[in-house]
């Protein structure tokens, strides 16, 4: 995925809630957007340099979006809304290994009373539902999620288990929004219940996976499968 819109780096100085930020742009202190609900705490650090993406919404309270972050020299990407459409890329180029035969790509479809981030469909009619999470925490190249505990996630795990049971395919993928990672678990420490819920989805046949990006300051794109550490 090729951004659309121009990106530069600057220096992050502070982060009062959620979706603001504030950083030094051409001498000068200036609000910017969030895109991120997660902590992000070991990104987005006083001083560190981020990268950030002019804006043009006529209805905008700040000119640009902190989309991402140097940790000790490596890019992460921390904006929300791309891993749906790096995801959605990495499907239509067929990347993704398991899911190359589905051929139908939707955006945001029900199943019973939950939403999905895709339905997929093969050319035989087999239907086959996805969750996307996005990535933004890692350890010495070994990457967890979530970085915030997360009920919408661990609901999302066990409404997938109904598909599968409805004899539907179902899986989750984790898009770790970085490279160079070597491995990927739940982040037991910050929310177990999620991780159990992860490790009781992948016991009912619920399919897991985890790619790594490859990225920079004008580009991201999903690129190599991540080892998975989930024992059932």
């Amino acid at each position: 995925m090729i951004f659309d819109k121009e990106t530069r780096v600057v220096e992050f100085v502070r982060r009062p809630n959620r979706f603001q930020g504030y950083v030094i742009i051409d001498g000068k202190e200036e609000l910017v957007h969030v895109p991120n609900t997660g902590r992000c705490r070991e990104i987005l650090i006083p001083g560190c340099n981020v990268l950030i993406r002019t804006e043009n919404g006529a209805n905008r309270k700040t000119r640009f979006s902190l989309i991402g972050g140097y940790k000790n020299g490596k890019l992460i990407n921390i904006d929300s809304q791309a891993p749906n459409k790096i995801v959605e890329e990495a499907l239509i180029n067929k990347k993704i290994k398991g899911l190359e035969s589905y051929t139908t790509i939707c955006r945001e479809k029900t199943f019973g009373n939950s939403r999905f981030d895709f339905k997929l469909t093969n050319d035989s009619g087999k239907e086959y539902y996805l969750e996307v999470k996005g990535v933004t925490l890692e350890e010495n190249g070994h990457s967890m999620f979530p970085d915030a505990p997360t009920d919408r996630g661990r609901k999302h795990l066990l409404e997938l288990i109904e598909v599968k049971n409805s004899g539907k395919g179902a899986g989750v993928i984790f898009l770790i929004q970085m490279d160079n990672i070597s491995t990927f678990k739940p982040n037991d420490k910050m929310d177990k219940a999620f991780a159990d819920a992860l490790r009781f989805a992948k016991g009912n046949g619920v399919d897991v996976f985890a790619y790594e990006c490859s990225l920079g300051e004008n580009f991201i794109e999903l690129t190599k499968p991540v080892e998975v550490l989930v024992s059932i």
